[in-house]
């Protein structure tokens, strides 16, 4: 089998470019400031919001990433699950996804890429959200993913300014995946357990978010578990404690980290909100762990729904962003 992780710097997720300096070339880069503008850039959220005509947020998201494993239909699933979470950590209903597709036409057999179209395809399926052509290009480098729209209750979004002191933070999938991907492009060895994880929609449980009137949250994905906390307490003005002892892990995840497959990343997550973060209470490995970049994680919810453990709480602002215990 072709190992198409072999054809990239980096895997999934851990490819994007490290937050600060994403940070840095945003900055200042607004846009209109229209009233319908419900959701831009200001905060860093998952995706845009725009008010429509008849009372109906429309939500705008894109992501694409380098293959994040060697099967290109799983990453095409992969890729596709992460693009539609954007739009379910945001509340929505995605409606529809256009493909992004940059393959080395020269290097790797066109029925590789059809196969990674194919798994994209059968996730939006799933999802009930159509797919409708795209954009490809001829690219050194192997990448896919989805610019996605969807439909909201424009007074019932879930965003990542929305958090407020007392809350209880939840997760929706354990972390892990990171440092199992990590593992698989070094050695081939693959990992069922983090495949099932990152296919897996995040539908229900944004569903289950608005049933439980939760308002706050936001998907981890690319800035780890503890990068995403940043943001969405920074946004909300509050500090998020988490603790540690309650976050979930995939099985093999630690064993891992042990064996030292941890993405550059990962490091730099860990770099990015090391002076915004209180850590004494933790190890090195256990901090990289909690910065671990995810690729089609969970969602972080200000709030409590049925199966997601509660592994921390939002609390008044102090000296730290983020507090781990």
């Amino acid at each position: 089998m072709t190992r198409l992780t072999q054809y990239a710097h980096g895997g999934g997720c851990a490819c994007k470019i490290p937050p600060g300096e994403l940070e840095q070339i945003v900055a200042g880069l607004h846009g209109t400031g229209d009233a319908e503008l419900l959701v831009g850039v200001d905060t860093g959220d998952d995706a845009a919001a725009v008010r429509i005509a008849g009372g109906v947020a429309l939500i705008a998201t894109t992501d694409f990433f380098t293959p994040v494993v060697d099967n290109p239909y799983d990453w095409g699933r992969i890729a596709a699950a992460n693009a539609l979470s954007d739009v379910y950590a945001m509340g929505g209903r995605p409606v529809l996804a256009l493909n992004l597709l940059c393959w080395p036409r020269d290097v790797l057999p066109m029925d590789l890429a059809r196969e990674v179209l194919r798994g994209g395809l059968d996730v939006a399926a799933k999802a009930g959200c159509h797919v409708a052509g795209g954009h490809s290009v001829d690219d050194p480098e192997p990448k896919y993913g989805m610019a996605v729209s969807g439909l909201a209750d424009p007074e019932w979004l879930l965003r990542n300014d929305a958090g407020v002191a007392g809350m209880p933070l939840s997760l929706t999938k354990p972390l892990g995946i990171g440092v199992l991907n990590s593992r698989h492009n070094a050695t081939g060895t693959e990992f069922p357990q983090a495949v099932e994880a990152m296919t897996t929609l995040n539908r229900d449980a944004s569903e289950a978010a608005l049933a439980a009137g939760i308002t706050a949250a936001t998907d981890v994905t690319g800035f780890g578990l503890l990068g995403h906390t940043y943001k969405l307490a920074r946004a909300s003005c509050v500090t998020a404690v988490i603790d540690s002892a309650a976050v979930p892990y995939l099985e093999g995840a630690r064993e891992a980290l042990r064996d030292g497959y941890v993405s550059g990343g990962s490091r730099r997550n860990l770099d990015w909100v090391r002076p915004h973060t209180d850590l004494s209470t933790v190890d090195s490995g256990e901090a990289l762990l909690l910065a671990d970049a995810q690729t089609s994680g969970g969602l972080l919810l200000a709030g409590e729904i049925p199966g997601a453990p509660v592994i921390g709480e939002l609390v008044p602002r102090q000296e730290k962003v983020v507090v781990v215990r």
